[in-house]
């Protein structure tokens, strides 16, 4: 039978033993659980999901280089972060509801400015869930594939970064650019000379280029003003 709706019935934190720097945290929906780990800062109004970025099982847990960075820096600004483990990965409906149960937890947890990242396959998930929540006020896809993302005009007014390497193997660079042609304003697009699928070649620029963009776009009345300055964009 197919998937139609998630719910979260419930969540567990464990205390903050792993590796990570993070509280494991185990959402209950009734699709089955999902797998996060919670980076959280003191008094955060804001939060990132990196969907995603969590592989692995138990204590083998890995979590992508790019999210566990980037989040170490964001700690330090006041923005938590939430790096999300699939049920089943690769399969788009599936990983857009697991995406959208852990917004429904962090919305639950009071976070009112969520801002998305995907890498390869999951620009398309973040990119579809974009519009399901008014929470979600920004939105990053890092290598994106293109199959799942001609909804991207859908994700305006919240502003829409596209990184892409320029020597990208498994997804040629022309993927960002379409979904850029397809996307309305605000929409960046930055393409990283000699920087594969994995874009860790260009880290001394991506890294610092992510913390700033999430920075800015995280603020308090952010994505307010920009509906105000565009009534129409939407």
């Amino acid at each position: 039978m197919e998937e139609t709706s998630v719910t979260v019935t419930g969540y567990d934190i464990a205390a903050p033993t792993w590796g990570n720097q993070g509280d494991i945290t185990h959402l209950h929906t009734n699709l089955g659980d999902l797998t996060c780990l919670f980076r959280q800062a003191p008094g955060a109004e804001a939060v990132v999901l990196w969907t995603g970025s969590l592989s692995g099982e138990d204590q083998a847990l890995r979590v992508s280089p790019i999210s566990r960075s980037v989040s170490n820096d964001l700690v330090q600004d006041g923005i938590a972060s939430l790096m999300l483990r699939y049920r089943h990965t690769h399969e788009l409906g599936p990983c857009i509801r697991d995406t959208q149960a852990a917004v429904a937890f962090l919305e639950g947890l009071g976070f009112r400015r969520i801002a998305l990242v995907g890498h390869s396959f999951s620009g398309a998930v973040v990119i579809s869930v974009a519009p399901l929540s008014q929470a979600i006020v920004a939105v990053i896809t890092l290598a994106s594939q293109t199959y799942g993302t001609n909804t991207a005009a859908h994700v305006s007014p919240r502003p829409l970064l596209l990184v892409h390497g320029l020597n990208d193997q498994r997804l040629n660079p022309y993927c960002s650019e379409q979904i850029y042609s397809w996307a309305r304003q605000p929409k960046e697009l930055v393409l990283l000379e000699g920087a594969s699928h994995r874009l860790w070649e260009r880290k001394d620029n991506l890294l610092p280029l992510l913390r700033r963009w999430l920075v800015d776009k995280l603020q308090p009345g952010a994505l307010g003003a920009m509906r105000k300055a565009d009534p129409v964009a939407e």
